[in-house]
């Protein structure tokens, strides 16, 4: 089979997905099903993968989802808490103190806070925190989600401490001789044959320059969108009005992040470019620096919510008051106590704490993070197919939420029966998710561990970017990005997308006459903008909201902003390398 028409055969499951979810508005726990079986059967008949491989990796996809669920769980359970002891009442109120511009709020705290939490844990984070964060301070849970996975876009590439770059892009790329080569010539010098540091610290800065460039504008889309699709007037022109305050809010997080990139390497330029931004645009909302001298900008009135805009639970309160009510009641085994709404330090002490905790068990010099890998790991390889599992419970941000959540429970006083509940709630909701992840995660494998068939094909995602690549020649550039994109949609990861392609990036380079560390450096960001339209990042930012049914709308709503990253990327990249030839 050709190139081509074997790339197209690897890009069927993605067209199924996005026709299920996005054009047929499919729920997706009734498309994912499906895409997995067909998945399945293309790996089986054409590929020629041994039903045994099928298997371990569709196993292996049913572990991860549960991590999944697990985070998913934790998440929901401290907003839940939160809400329990009037905590979120107070942050709401802190919130008004600093604005009450939802433009202003969803900056701050899907923009700036996000990337804080991106900086220091990655791996969907942000969406588990920010977007309770948002609802808990009035969002609808529609528009909340839609923030929290359009942010997942420019910190990403330096999510975790570095992980796309450091273990993404360092493994991707391994020891291969061109490589080696590529850097000696660079000026890095070559120890036991192993990848300079130097040149992945290089290859961090051009991303980090390529984000900055691109992301600077990614404040004031989100804003645009949130008063276009989620105002009263359904206006883009609202959120432009801010443009001001937006491009601030965006420098205030890309020039740090950049310089630390350059000067410090690809550790902590999301951590320390969210925590910059952060006190610089608090200080500005405080002022009204750069903020229009008008009525804070606000949602519509709650009655006047579209019925999708509501998460599930607020759907059936909203049909049956009073059954719901009793519902709740009858969860908790007695009435709900009410408590006194902690102050405004108490009240974001959690989300402090959960910070904290990130960071201390994420950075190196503490020294925690080699025992938390350790205690209670699971490995298994399996010996037919060589498919590994490796599960780290006690270093999933999962158990830093249920860790903060009783904390919480002690620290606010809240009442056992209101504790009891919010578990309830918590797993309840959680459990609405499980249908849709257990076959999207293991869909996602299947999809990756596709090689070694008797067919002599390589895995789906390389033939699929070997197709594409066959197609555009010298323009590659431009679409380099979009197969890193198309990496994260399936796999979730930037990390996975830049370990499938790296390599395969940087060899086009070297065909093409292009510089290869540039290549390299537009995979990682157009892996991280895949992030945007992430199919199970979609679902697992859904559960956390408590709606179902509505990733096709997400998906269309963050879609023109993975375009618009991805071909941006692309563009300004066609022209660097064509201005500095590899």
């Amino acid at each position: 089979m050709s190139p081509i028409a074997l790339a197209f055969v690897a890009l069927i499951p993605i067209l199924t997905v996005g026709l299920l979810l996005v054009i047929l508005r499919w729920p997706a726990r009734r498309a994912m099903p499906l895409a997995y079986l067909l998945v399945a059967l293309l790996a089986f008949s054409v590929w020629n993968i041994e039903f045994s491989q099928i298997a371990d990796a569709s196993l292996k996809g049913l572990v991860i989802a549960s991590t999944l669920l697990y985070i998913i769980f934790g998440a929901i359970l401290l907003l839940e808490t939160l809400r329990s002891s009037g905590a979120l009442d107070s942050i709401r109120n802190g919130f008004n103190n600093i604005s009450a511009d939802r433009r202003v709020q969803v900056i701050v705290v899907a923009w700036l806070f996000g990337s804080f939490i991106e900086g220091s844990a990655g791996f969907g984070t942000p969406a588990a925190v920010a977007v309770p964060l948002l609802i808990g301070l009035g969002f609808p849970p529609l528009a909340a989600v839609m923030a929290g996975m359009i942010i997942q876009s420019t910190p990403v590439s330096f999510g975790a401490l570095g992980t796309p770059i450091l273990v993404g892009v360092a493994t991707g790329l391994g020891a291969d001789p061109a490589v080696l080569t590529d850097a000696q010539s660079a000026g890095f010098a070559i120890s036991d044959g192993a990848l300079p540091e130097g040149y992945l610290a290089m290859i961090g800065a051009r991303v980090a320059i390529l984000h900055a460039v691109i992301g600077t504008l990614i404040p004031l889309i989100l804003v645009s969108m949130l008063t276009r699709f989620f105002g009263t007037n359904r206006s883009f022109y609202e959120g432009l009005r801010i443009w001001k305050f937006a491009l601030f809010s965006a420098v205030s997080m890309t020039i740090p992040y950049t310089l630390v990139a350059i000067f410090l390497g690809p550790e902590f330029p999301s951590l320390f470019g969210g925590l910059t931004g952060l006190a610089l645009v608090i200080w500005a909302a405080k002022k009204k620096f750069l903020i229009p001298a008008e009525r804070p900008w606000d949602f519509p009135k709650r009655e006047n919510w579209r019925v999708d805009w509501f998460s599930d639970a607020d759907r059936i309160s909203l049909e049956n008051p009073a059954a719901s009510a009793g519902q709740k009641n009858s969860e908790a085994g007695k009435p709900v106590v009410d408590t006194h709404p902690p102050g405004i330090l108490m009240a974001w002490l959690p989300y402090l704490l959960v910070a904290l905790f990130l960071v201390v068990t994420r950075v190196p010099e503490f020294q925690l993070k080699p025992l938390l890998l350790t205690i209670g790991r699971l490995q298994y390889e399996f010996p037919s197919s060589g498919i590994k599992i490796d599960v780290k419970p006690l270093y999933l941000p999962g158990t830093l939420f249920l860790l903060v959540s009783l904390l919480t429970w002690r620290l606010h006083r809240i009442p056992f029966g209101s504790y009891r509940l919010a578990w309830t709630r918590s797993a309840k909701t959680t459990l609405s998710a499980s249908v849709a992840l257990i076959f999207t995660v293991p869909l996602v494998q299947v999809f990756l561990n596709s090689s070694n068939g008797l067919a002599g094909y390589p895995e789906m995602p390389i033939a699929l970017a070997e197709g594409l690549s066959s197609l555009t020649g010298k323009a590659w550039p431009i679409f380099s990005p979009i197969v890193g994109g198309l990496g994260a949609f399936v796999a979730g990861s930037n990390t996975v997308s830049n370990m499938m392609f790296s390599l395969f990036q940087f060899n086009i380079g070297l065909q093409t006459g292009f510089d290869p560390a540039w290549i390299v450096a537009l995979q990682a960001v157009g892996g991280a903008a895949g992030n945007t339209i992430c199919i199970h990042n979609v679902v697992a930012a859904s559960a956390v909201a408590g709606i179902y049914g509505k990733e096709g709308s997400i998906i269309r709503l963050t879609l023109p902003v993975f375009f618009y990253y991805a071909l941006g990327a692309g563009v300004i990249g066609f022209v660097v390398v064509c201005l500095a030839p590899g």
